[in-house]
């Protein structure tokens, strides 16, 4: 019997959110000022939500690992962010757009919360647009929208190519009133080692100040996790180099569940690799992909000629390209959503038609756009990105394709949450890519801003009430009570035998072996023999670091390698998870590619008979084989269909 309760509200789709808020608890301004909150991470999810939770009353603690919410990794999103809005009358819908995000996600999303993220995603705009986001707009004044990956409308609210970085900063400005009206307190440069629990409810975390070393306590009546997603586990992704899964791992090995922790999504349209020394990936937008066609030579003659830099791109003519996302999906072409453009380019340079040196790139081209609208135009909708790509690799791409090939980019797995956001630890909460709840096994672009924001303005808010309502008589939380005390020396004790290890390899060695064993057996495409050896392999590389790495510097004082060996050590065990749950999950779905599920036409092909379910992870200790629980997804409004973009 499953001990899972997704709290999922009965009655119509349409009316679940509405009723669900009519019947939950709700806390008096007055008993808001009693209860204490504390919310790590401060991208999208973490500042929009301790701006609205300090807003409503409730005294909030904030922390961030950097040196300013600012530099959150929400930040580098460029392309968009999805509403429903219909402003463009081409018959959007919040119908349409949860059904697009229910069908990209190879239907491995619950209805429910799906739904909710599209019938609040139209607040989400007025909301930023009151806080001055420069969105883009048409010649009479009216907000613009672009098309996206995975839909046949156009509902993507933008700001040139850095989308992201505006809304963050809107929210950023939200977070400062509450910061300046002594509503919220900020802790930057301090990171979430463990969160506290007592009487089995999370009332705190331990932190470390990574400016002096200093391991602190912090105690709370409620705990929201919203420190984004777990790419980095593959060391190359499009993440920043400081993004992590630790904290949400902690939460994991405290008793919150971990859902669906093999599906992560390829990003297709990112700068390939080039050389052995990189340390990250640069995303291109997702929004190029309007305006620019992929294609690869038609002959395998001309790709090794360039290859070999004997040709340019400019050099094959029309009747020699083959625009093959044109050609195998004429429906949607070069926006089909992204597992399905990132499977098909590695198709054609598995085939021997990749275009760089390695062998391992496709082309963008924006020649047929500039010929259609003009230069200028293409300026204005991706100027800055052009920039970005001719800084990187030295390469106009006003007057050359862009060079592209898929890479690790987001999360869909991640902690188990229910219709509240809180997990199965209660009091704890988490929210944005943190958690597993909206996408499935295939993010759509432009949602991840989304659903940020969605969860942290429009969600939480909300439901977070529905548990602090029973914890108005809970005085503030003692940070000297023993649960406190066994945290914290759990925690020192893990800090001092990392670095007292004194091996010879530097965090890094080890990362990249990981890095390594991950893309090539958990990566675009998995199989039973390659899952199983990398089990294995994890298994080797991290008793080898726990033996030998070496971490220079100080202990107490500030040490970015420390820090790294902490986060790189939860990367072996989350790495291990993942590839446990592909090796479970014997059906190919969204970014999930297993090559013993394939239709006749290469297309992934799911089992829905046996596998539509979420795969929930409970953590049973050191060295300990987890449990599989499995909450069962249920779909009384779509048709679970094979999905076609052709």
């Amino acid at each position: 019997m499953s001990i899972l309760d997704s709290k999922i509200p009965e009655g119509p789709l349409a009316e679940k959110w509405n009723k669900h808020k009519a019947g939950i608890k709700v806390v008096s301004p007055a008993n808001k000022r009693k209860l204490e909150v504390i919310v790590v991470g401060t991208g999208l999810g973490g500042a929009s939500a301790a701006a609205s939770l300090a807003e409503l009353g409730y005294k909030v603690k904030a922390f961030c690992y950097q040196d300013s919410p600012r530099r959150a990794h929400s930040i580098a999103a460029q392309g968009g962010i999805n509403a429903a809005k219909n402003y463009q009358n081409d018959n959007d819908s919040v119908f349409r757009l949860f059904y697009d995000t229910i069908k990209g996600g190879d239907y491995r999303a619950r209805e429910a919360n799906v739904y909710r993220l599209a019938e609040v995603s139209p607040n989400i705009i007025d909301q930023c647009v009151a806080q001055g986001v420069p969105f883009g707009r048409e010649y009479g004044g009216l907000l613009a929208n672009r098309s996206f990956g995975g839909v046949l409308v156009s509902r993507t609210f933008y700001a040139r190519g850095q989308t992201g970085q505006q809304l963050l900063l809107g929210a950023y400005q939200a977070l400062n009133r509450q910061i300046a009206k002594g509503n919220v307190e900020m802790f930057s440069r301090h990171e979430m080692l463990d969160v506290v629990k007592i009487d089995g409810k999370a009332r705190g975390i331990i932190a470390r100040d990574l400016v002096s070393g200093e391991v602190k306590r912090f105690g709370a009546h409620a705990v929201v996790v919203a420190t984004g997603g777990y790419g980095n586990v593959f060391f190359l992704s499009t993440n920043a180099m400081g993004s992590n899964g630790s904290a949400a791992w902690q939460c994991y090995k405290k008793g919150a569940f971990f859902a669906n922790p093999c599906f992560v999504q390829i990003h297709p349209t990112c700068i390939p690799v080039h050389g052995d020394q990189q340390s990250k990936l640069t995303l291109m937008s997702e929004s190029l992909r309007n305006d620019g066609r992929v294609w690869v030579p038609k002959k395998k003659e001309d790709a090794e000629k360039l290859r070999k830099g004997e040709i340019g791109a400019n050099d094959i003519p029309d009747e020699d390209r083959d625009f093959y996302l044109e050609r195998r999906y004429p429906s949607y072409g070069n926006l089909v959503p992204r597992d399905v453009a990132s499977r098909a380019a590695k198709e054609r340079c598995d085939a021997g038609f990749g275009v760089n040196a390695e062998g391992k790139a496709v082309y963008l081209d924006f020649k047929y756009s500039i010929e259609r609208l003009g230069k200028k135009v293409i300026e204005a909708r991706y100027g800055n990105l052009f920039q970005m790509y001719e800084k990187i690799t030295d390469v106009d791409p006003y007057k050359e394709p862009m060079m592209i090939y898929p890479a690790i980019h987001y999360s869909m797995g991640g902690t188990w949450v229910d219709y509240n956001l809180m997990t199965s630890v209660p009091g704890l909460y988490s929210i944005g890519e943190a958690n597993f709840s909206d996408h499935g096994a295939n993010r759509l672009g432009a949602s991840a801003l989304m659903q940020g924001l969605a969860d942290g303005y429009f969600v939480l808010p909300y439901t977070i009430g529905d548990y602090l309502a029973d914890e108005i008589m809970t005085p503030t939380v003692d940070t000297n009570a023993p649960e406190f005390d066994e945290a914290e020396k759990s925690v020192t004790a893990r800090i001092e035998k990392l670095y007292n290890i004194k091996g010879s390899k530097p965090v890094d060695y080890f990362h990249k072996k990981l890095g390594h064993v991950m893309w090539n057996y958990v990566g675009m495409s998995r199989n039973e023999e390659g899952l199983k050896k990398a089990v294995q392999m994890i298994r080797e590389i991290r008793e080898e670091f726990w033996k030998d790495v070496k971490i220079p510097g100080e202990l107490d004082n500030l040490n970015p390698e420390l820090e790294k060996a902490g986060r790189v050590a939860d990367f072996f065990d989350i790495g291990e998870l993942m590839a446990m749950d592909a090796l479970d999950r014997k059906e190919s779905c969204g970014g999930h590619f297993r090559e013993e599920s394939v239709t006749d036409d290469g297309e992934a092909k799911r089992n829905d008979d046996k596998f539509t379910y979420v795969s929930c992870w409970e953590y049973k200790g050191e060295s300990q084989e987890p449990v599989l629980h499995k909450e069962d997804l249920v779909f009384e409004n779509v048709k679970l269909t094979q999905r076609s973009y052709k």
